[in-house]
Order: C-alpha cells, then sequence, then structure tokens
C-alpha cells in the first residue's frame, strides 16, 4: 500500500499538536484527518475508515478510552490500529487503553523523528497482514481464520480486538506449547513497542471470558498455552 492512501487519523483537543504531529505526517506523505475529542473522533472515523489513529486519552465530550472502546463496537473499524498519544504514562491508564482496545502507547514529549518512526512501525502491521495468506486454524469447534481476522466457535462468529486475536491465533498455532511471555510480548506487540508484562494478563482474562475459562493455561512465572480438553 502506498503512503498516500494511507489515512492517518489524529485525536487530540489541543491545537498545536494536532497541527505539529499532522504536518510531520503530512510530509511523510499519509492522508490526515483530525478531530479534538472522543464524540467528533468516533464519527470522522466512521467517515474515512483510516488505517491508524493517534489518539489522546484526557479529552472533553468524551475521553479517548471511551472513544476507543466504541470505535471498536463498530464492525467496519474492528481492525483499525489504534495507538494513544497521551501524557499519561501511569500503568492503570495503559492498562485500561489496552483493555478497550488500543494496540500501542506512544508517551507525551516524543521528538518528530521517533514519532514518524513509531508510526511507521505500527503501519508495518498493515503489509504484515496483506501479505498473510489464507490460514485456517481449528480446535475443536473453533474456527480461526488468520486472513480475515475472524473467529468462529461452533459456527457463531465471535469479533475480538486486534490484540486479543492476534495472541489467541499466537497460542492456538501450537496447541501444548508454553509460550513465553517475552516471546508473546514480542511476537504480537513487536520489539518496538513497550508495554507492561501485565497487558498480557489483562487479554488472557478477555480471552477466557469470550472463547473459555479452561482452554488458557498459565504456567506461573512462565507464559500460556492453550490446551485441548
Amino acid at each position: 500500500m502506498k503512503k498516500k492512501d494511507i489515512k492517518i487519523l489524529l485525536v487530540d483537543d489541543e491545537p498545536d499538536i494536532l497541527e505539529i504531529v499532522g504536518y510531520n505526517l503530512k510530509q511523510e506523505g499519509y492522508q490526515i484527518f483530525t478531530a479534538e475529542n472522543g464524540m467528533e473522533s468516533i464519527e470522522v472515523a466512521k467517515k474515512v475508515v483510516p488505517h491508524l489513529i493517534l489518539m489522546d486519552v484526557m479529552m472533553p465530550e468524551m475521553d479517548g478510552i471511551e472513544a476507543c472502546a466504541q470505535i471498536r463496537a463498530i464492525p467496519a473499524l474492528q481492525h483499525v490500529i489504534i495507538s494513544f498519544l497521551t501524557a499519561r504514562s501511569e500503568e492503570y491508564s495503559q492498562l485500561a487503553g489496552f483493555e478497550a482496545g488500543a494496540d500501542d502507547y506512544i508517551a507525551k514529549p516524543v521528538k518528530p523523528k521517533v514519532l514518524v518512526s513509531k508510526v511507521k512501525a505500527l503501519l508495518r502491521r498493515l503489509r504484515s497482514d496483506k501479505e498473510q495468506h489464507e490460514d485456517t486454524l481449528n480446535l475443536g469447534g473453533i474456527e480461526i481464520n488468520r486472513e480475515e481476522y475472524k473467529v468462529f466457535i461452533q459456527g457463531e462468529e465471535l469479533v475480538l480486538p486486534r490484540k486479543e486475536f492476534e495472541l489467541f491465533y499466537l497460542l492456538a498455532s501450537k496447541p501444548g506449547k508454553v509460550f513465553k511471555r517475552e516471546e508473546i510480548l514480542d511476537r504480537v506487540w513487536g520489539n518496538e513497542v513497550i508495554v507492561g508484562g501485565r497487558t498480557i494478563d489483562v487479554h488472557i482474562r478477555k480471552l477466557r471470558e469470550k472463547v473459555g475459562e479452561d482452554l488458557f493455561k498459565t504456567i506461573k512465572g512462565v507464559g500460556y498455552k492453550i490446551e485441548m480438553p
């Protein structure tokens, strides 16, 4: 995909941030759209269907975490990459963001060149997704389609946020294998993304709630695996 075809939505209530970040990304050739609060971001996202959303957390009208959750509930926007761009670096806000369906977290202040580099790293996921051939895993009555990002349980489609899907697919790719936490972070979040170890636990908890408590096994002090009954 060419840069001129990639759409990025910037969401922040500070005009200076929108201007500076938008300018640097436009210089790279991307299409840039903006919104000044969470509610507006949802409307713009539905209209333009961006490939990437960079969103502040603390905003008027609706904060970024609530906006992220609502965006994830819209089928056409299920697999948009969402990264929070915020000065709030406390672990609890990061966990809340990941629970809402965020893919990444970029802390302000960030130098323009560093931000552009991070955006390129995030957008590489789009390219890798397009390059995937059809690959369907079957676990008993569960079907996981990597190409279409779809999960079916006994024929019923289950919609999962991007990171939950990728974590599920990774564990399901080798049932019985124990995936170490470091390997999960590297393969699902990438070595350029810094997230806390509890991020994995949050996503596993969500998967247990949606897919089944007994399918995901915790190997204390090591990692996780899928264990078939």
